[in-house]
């Protein structure tokens, strides 16, 4: 067992907006966020005045204390202000991913019991065909107007609705319920609550400290723990200024690097291989980096060199997961190993764990990396099961993630137990699209793993005992119309039978052996 070597921060009793805007008074005019491709800006007083008007108007619907709200949306500037309106009613913000079909959206507004979905325009069909049958019971649009059947955020936002006056105990109350498939099976609700955001904030800004005159790029999606903690709250928390991006786009991210004085990038593996490799950044002056992090997936050491010697800036990688809210260790700035994740951040602690033997191992031995500290999620929603099988009695998270520690005390990924596919930092559970392909007529047995993919980081792949006739591009297609895109299956091999375990369980690791 080790530990981080710098103190544990201390943990103010705060919710997370409080928390998070008690700068707004002071950073009153300035920019906290921009819409990178119009420019509109919310500056932070506007965003402390705006989510007080939302939080209001969401008492006024009788949404507040453990209620859940649905963010559904791209990357805008709107997204704080929905995300710090709710929590400011005293309810909880359930994130969903923009690419989701109606039947994964419905999913999660079902197992979340989300009473209100916030989404835009091109969102909108989708949305009103997801909460058929859920308790939403309203549908909020950014950037339109109120017509039959929606509101526009505008009117709640002029309803003039003082906010209410909500206590919240931080260490208790939820605060946002992501969606994550954990180690295996459908995504389940990963219960954060105030407290493991405001410290994990903590943690984070103290391992890789942010200024306020830092200008961050938000293309990492805000639904996902990632671009929700480590960009927008904790930019936000230092008063720095994010400039926000609905979709990926290169050109467009190189270029607004270039304009708006970007000095930090978070960004993931198929990012940082562009920047590594792509002719279009040799058009871009992209001095006013300071840093690039990535996380999400491994960065190998040959491709962190890379990004390194082209843009002559420290790339870094840190390591976590949703159920961390999501950070646990940090590779620091100023003592950089490529290709390890570094040491814990400050009042975390880490063992490395044979998983036959529940015994800690060696020093420089494989085992599973098992985490603790006050970022711990407190379980999966209605799903006390997955919750025991990954947080033990006395606290510890089992990640479903192999490594190994060096006498340095740096950690780096070599291997998962976990099922879980990750397709440019996206989580792609086999389970889902195993279900999908077995209802398919055609199919009489099947499993789905991920392959090595030098871009994507791996590719979902699917093994198929056909039962009639069927093309591989007609079962890519049929998975491709239930799912968002980055589920999509890319591989499929056609085989006699699916390796299982006495007990019916899918030997993935002899799929992968082949």
């Amino acid at each position: 067992m080790s530990q981080s070597p710098v103190a544990a921060p201390e943990i103010p009793d705060l919710d997370i907006t409080s928390f998070v805007l008690k700068g707004a008074a002071e950073h009153s005019d300035k920019a906290a966020l921009v819409d990178g491709p119009s420019g509109r800006t919310i500056t932070y007083g506007e965003l402390d005045k705006a989510s007080a008007a939302l939080a209001g108007a969401l008492a006024a619907r009788d949404i507040g204390h453990g209620d859940a709200v649905c963010i559904y949306m791209p990357n805008v500037p709107e997204y704080a202000v929905v995300f710090h309106g709710v929590n400011r009613a005293g309810a909880i913000n359930t994130t969903a991913n923009p690419l989701y079909t109606s039947h994964e959206l419905k999913y999660q507004l079902h197992d979340s019991g989300a009473k209100m979905i916030v989404t835009v325009p091109a969102f909108l069909e989708n949305a009103q065909e997801a909460i058929e049958g859920t308790h939403v019971g309203e549908i909020v649009v950014v950037g339109a107007e109120s017509s039959e059947g929606v509101t526009g955020l505008s009117e709640l936002l002029g309803a003039g609705a003082p906010p209410p006056d909500v206590t919240i105990e931080a260490a208790k109350d939820l605060a946002v319920l992501p969606y994550s498939s954990g180690t295996t099976g459908l995504p389940k609700g990963v219960m954060l609550t105030h407290r493991n955001l405001v410290a994990n904030i903590l943690q984070t800004n103290t391992a890789m400290p942010m200024r306020d005159d830092d200008v961050m790029i938000g293309v990492l999606p805000f639904f996902h723990i990632y671009g929700m903690t480590v960009i927008m709250n904790m930019g936000l928390m230092v008063g720095a200024t994010i400039v926000t991006m609905p979709r990926f786009d290169l050109d467009e991210f190189l270029g607004l690097i270039e304009d708006r004085g970007v000095t930090a990038a978070y960004v993931v593996p198929p990012i940082a291989l562009a920047l590594a490799k792509h002719p279009a950044v040799d058009e871009h002056d992209l001095s006013s980096l300071r840093m690039v992090m990535s996380g999400a997936a491994p960065l190998g050491p040959e491709l962190t060199n890379q990004v390194a010697r082209r843009l002559d800036v420290p790339v870094t990688q840190g390591y976590g997961m949703t159920e961390l809210s999501p950070v646990s260790h940090f590779c620091p700035i100023d003592a950089i190993k490529p290709g390890t994740i570094g040491p814990e951040i400050p009042g975390t602690e880490s063992r490395i764990v044979d998983s036959e033997s529940g015994e800690d191992v060696a020093e420089g031995e494989r085992g599973e990396l098992w985490v603790r500290g006050p970022q711990v999620m407190v379980g999966y929603l209605n799903n006390d099961e997955a919750t025991a099988e990954t947080i033990t009695d006395d606290g510890w998270l089992r990640t479903g993630d192999i490594a190994v520690v060096d006498s340095d005390g740096y950690y780096s990924i070599v291997d998962r137990l976990k099922e879980l596919i990750k397709f440019k930092g996206f989580q792609v559970p086999p389970a889902e699209l195993e279900a999908i392909l077995i209802a398919h007529p055609a199919v009489a047995d099947c499993a789905v793993i991920g392959v090595p993919d030098d871009e994507a980081g791996e590719l979902p792949k699917g093994f198929i005992v056909a039962a009639e006739e069927v093309t591989d591009e007609d079962l890519m297609a049929y998975v491709a119309e239930r799912v968002s895109p980055q589920k999509k299956l890319r591989l499929i091999e056609r085989i006699d039978a699916i390796p299982k375990s006495a007990s019916g369980k899918i030997l993935r690791r002899e799929l992968r052996d082949r």
